[in-house]
């Protein structure tokens, strides 16, 4: 029992630490990485990184090559406007149930989260927006208080952010986002649904709009 408690932990430490590495573009597309390297570079063994590395096929982050290695994948850019339709419900379900089932300290958080994203845009900080970007959709799916649907928006979320960090780096485009994020933040946290589902709308339709632009440029 002990033995799948550790496995189950070096696992999501494996799984976080390929996964943000790929996200951020530490590991490029189309480069082929060795499970081994990688459980000598973590200091853990091959089994959770093999199953780090299954949660990440799955999620469309790797792809497995018999004999030859693990491949990270390309971002491909028009598949960005299926993702956003499929997230558009999922997080307006996130930002509903939020306001209705969030704890104090989490309301806390979120109104301290807005205060930092805006500092992050002020300094022109983006590797320190994407990072806070990051625990806004966490707190935001923890609050919302359902497991699965929290599984499901946090894998939507990890490839967008891993979007981007790839195409997108005017420091207007993330000023914008920074207020709809902050102004569904603290709409969350006061309890007002009606706002924050509008805010978060607004947020999408913001995606949505950068999106399409970076298509256009390819």
């Amino acid at each position: 029992m002990e033995k799948t408690s550790i496995n189950g932990s070096m696992t999501d430490v494996a799984y976080d630490t390929i996964q943000n590495q790929i996200v951020t573009g530490a590991l490029k597309s189309h480069e082929l990485l060795s499970e081994s390297e990688i459980a000598r570079e973590l200091n853990c063994g091959r089994t959770p990184v093999r199953e780090a590395l299954q949660r990440l096929k799955f999620e469309g982050f790797v792809e497995i090559l018999p004999r030859r290695g693990i491949l990270v994948t390309a971002v491909d850019v028009s598949k960005q406007l299926e993702l956003l339709e499929t997230r558009r419900p999922l997080e307006n379900l996130v930002v509903t149930l939020a306001c209705k089932r969030a704890s104090d300290s989490q309301r806390e958080e979120m109104r301290s989260l807005a205060d930092r994203l805006e500092s992050a845009i002020a300094e022109a900080d983006r590797s320190r927006y994407l990072a806070i970007n990051k625990a806004i959709h966490l707190l935001e799916a923890e609050a919302a208080n359902n497991r699965f649907l929290q599984s499901q928006i946090n894998v939507i979320h990890n490839l967008s952010r891993r979007f981007w960090f790839s195409f997108i780096s005017d420091t207007h485009s993330f000023s914008k986002a920074a207020v709809c994020h902050a102004d569904t933040l603290r709409a969350i946290a006061d309890g007002d649904q009606e706002m924050a589902a509008r805010h978060n709308s607004d947020l999408l339709d913001l995606l949505e709009a950068v999106t399409r632009q970076a298509i256009d440029q390819r």
